[in-house]
């Protein structure tokens, strides 16, 4: 053994975990031995949203394995290279949210057991070398059911397809916001402890409602969660569910919802009904749902809802629309 040689540290017995061995080669070594132009790999690693120092030993042997393999079967594939860059995106944006929502939430646990903040992010480097496997095979799992649960759906708006106008945006869906009443002067002046607290409980408690209701939640955006439904009476019932989830108490929340043909890109939701169900929002009262003309029409034979047509009003960049409040029967 090199007497010189610095000791392993946490973080590197993590990193060799994590990275499958120590990082030996550089940009100009992985180009080589992947026989592939350097720009090659510098494009596919900024896409992967990883920092990159040209000069430096970056690479482990398991990640030129990882990019031959990848490389290979975008070769043999005959996928536009903005496809398989927004592929490789995908996966990117979503882990590093992901990584950065697992560390966060096990900081706090180790906070709760007496740790300062300090020494919690310090214990817990040497603890994910044994949770690491645990979140690995979480998010396999997750994915699959995910992957499988949206190819279900894909055969049906396969089916929905063929009906329609060819310039008609692809997906009908029941799109959705609830969105914390005051959240400014809700959340002002409260410690970082609290705050976060607050965060979590609206995501954890909003998700939760959508998802016993039927339909997906496409983000959340701090004080607003959004979702879409297949359909329009599942929207209107997870809307109505939200509000009386959250109640008339210290935090209301007050839902737009609209129906209409939306896109789905880069794991978000597009389309003019997107825009009118988030001002709609806005205009709605505390504890309410509002929903527009249209959307109405196609819960008016529903026995279980009540709907209470409102005075026109003047979105901003969306022009005059009538609102009608959906309620209960």
């Amino acid at each position: 053994m090199d007497e010189h040689a610095r000791p392993e540290t946490p973080l590197d017995r993590l990193e060799r975990r994590l990275l499958g061995g120590p990082r030996t080669l550089t940009l100009r070594d992985l180009a080589a031995r992947l026989d592939v132009p350097e720009e090659r790999v510098r494009a596919f690693w900024q896409a992967f949203g990883m920092p990159l120092d040209d000069e430096a030993a970056m690479f482990t042997e398991h990640d030129a394995e990882v990019l031959a393999r990848l490389f290979a079967a975008r070769d043999a594939s005959t996928l536009r290279p903005h496809v398989a860059s927004s592929l490789v995106r995908s996966v990117t944006h979503l882990t590093d949210r992901l990584a950065v929502w697992q560390i966060e939430a096990l900081v706090e646990h180790l906070v709760d057991d007496g740790m300062d903040d300090a020494e919690a992010r310090l214990a817990l480097i040497e603890r994910l070398v044994d949770a690491a496997p645990v979140l690995e095979e979480q998010l396999v799992h997750a994915w699959r059911h995910n992957l499988a649960g949206h190819a279900r759906r894909l055969a049906a708006q396969v089916q929905e397809a063929d009906d329609q106008p060819a310039d008609r945006l692809p997906l009908a869906r029941a799109v959705g916001f609830a969105d914390v009443v005051s959240f400014t002067a809700r959340t002002a002046g409260l410690d970082a402890t609290s705050l976060a607290d607050f965060v979590q409980d609206f995501d954890t408690k909003a998700r939760d409602v959508v998802s016993r209701g039927g339909a997906r939640t496409v983000k959340t955006i701090g004080d607003a969660v959004f979702f879409v439904a297949d359909t329009p009476r599942i929207g209107a019932g997870v809307g109505l569910d939200l509000v009386e989830a959250f109640g008339a108490g210290p935090t209301p929340v007050r839902v737009g919802l609209v129906w209409g043909h939306v896109l789905g890109r880069f794991g978000d939701v597009y389309g003019p009904p997107v825009n009118v169900a988030a001002r709609l929002t806005a205009e709605a009262d505390p504890a309410t749902v509002l929903t527009d003309e249209e959307t109405a029409k196609l819960l008016a034979d529903e026995p279980d809802l009540r709907l209470e047509p409102l005075p026109e009003r003047e979105l901003h960049g969306v022009g005059t629309v009538r609102p009608v409040r959906v309620r209960r029967a």
